[in-house]
């Protein structure tokens, strides 16, 4: 298990969302990058020094740290897209070998080289945006029911990354909640939602919605 590459965005116009720039186009960058907590979602801070969130109020924040993507599930992909899909193409921070994302659970926690930790906290929402960009008519709908979206992480101790350095992860919460589950549950399954009630990692505003949506008091 490891971090096969480190991707930094590339400020670029965003017609989709009709802002003034996304930082999706995600590309490799050699050399250790810092890692550090960027606070609360609102100023487009993230937690790879070097790169930033434009859309302010959907993405960045605590919560929203780190994206990563397996390179496995770019495979998958690429027969799909007809053309080669290389690491970052997807707006993720890191591109993993070896780790199931997807399989991995709400809180699960991972040392990545000598002392960086991350924790994941929810999947991937895709948007307009990831939309625009991969230049995919109906590829929200289709990315939506492979139900593949990779993990979000926040940084529970800074650190550096670089491509190359072992993943390891060093806990497992008590409960089945995986990135998957919990993705088919926002979107087409909201019958999973009360499942997802056990997963206190998952952020703040995520929880209030289950909570809302179910009927669950705090």
């Amino acid at each position: 298990m490891r971090i096969l590459s480190v991707n930094i965005g590339v400020p670029r116009s965003n017609p989709w969302k009709k802002l003034a720039a996304t930082g999706i186009d995600k590309r490799p960058v050699d050399g250790p990058v810092a890692v550090t907590a960027p606070g609360p979602k609102g100023d487009g801070s993230v937690g790879l020094a070097g790169d930033r969130a434009y859309d302010v109020k959907h993405h960045g924040g605590t919560d929203q740290a780190v994206y990563a993507y397996a390179r496995e599930d770019l495979d998958t992909w690429e027969p799909v897209f007809g053309r080669t899909l290389p690491n970052g193409v997807f707006g993720e921070n890191l591109t993993t070998e070896g780790l199931d994302l997807n399989g991995a659970l709400i809180g699960e926690r991972w040392r990545i080289g000598a002392e960086l930790v991350l924790e994941i906290t929810c999947p991937r929402i895709p948007c307009a945006t990831f939309q625009g960009w991969l230049e995919r008519a109906g590829w929200i709908k289709e990315f939506t029911l492979a139900a593949i979206p990779g993990p979000y992480l926040r940084v529970i101790t800074p650190g550096e990354v670089r491509a190359g350095d072992p993943v390891a992860i060093v806990h497992r919460p008590g409960h089945d909640v995986t990135v998957a589950l919990a993705f088919r549950a926002f979107t087409r399954e909201p019958d999973l939602l009360p499942r997802l009630l056990v997963a206190d990692a998952l952020p703040g505003e995520d929880m209030a919605i289950v909570r809302r949506r179910t009927g669950a008091t705090p």
